[in-house]
């Protein structure tokens, strides 16, 4: 995290911009959408800099420093798991276990979305098959 922290104009400004989903005195989380743009423009070659001033960002305001390791963040969660990697997972994911044991209810819901997921996935693996299969005959 960086050392400089923003001032009360500054979480201001930055607030107002649509790419920003929240900011603090300490930090700033960007939008998702903002994260996948940055990758595409970056694969095309442009710099983070340019990226981010093109966006709305004030260089002086956010910090070069700033900039740069969250470029360098964001490319290498790309890399591991693509686009997924880029998605925030703090709000759906607490890191806490269950303190309590689940009702008969919950678990027939659970095991019933996991059924429908690998329905889904099945269906999407026969579409997959099928295609491949008649680019074959082509």
């Amino acid at each position: 995290m960086s050392k400089k922290l923003f001032t009360a104009k500054e979480i201001q400004i930055l607030s107002k911009n649509t790419y920003v989903k929240s900011v603090s005195s300490k930090g700033i989380t960007y939008t998702d959408e903002f994260k996948e743009l940055f990758i595409t423009q970056n694969e095309q070659g442009k710099t983070p800099r340019e990226i981010f001033d093109k966006c709305g960002f004030d260089e002086e305001v956010i910090g070069i420093d700033r900039i740069r390791s969250s470029g360098k963040r964001w490319r290498e969660a790309y890399r591991k798991n693509g686009v997924l990697g880029l998605r925030d997972t703090r709000p759906g994911n607490t890191g806490r276990l269950r303190d309590r044991e689940l009702s008969i209810e919950e678990k027939y819901a659970r095991l019933e979305a996991e059924t429908n997921l690998l329905k889904a996935e099945n269906e999407l693996l026969k579409k997959i098959r099928f295609a491949e299969r008649g680019m074959k005959k082509k």
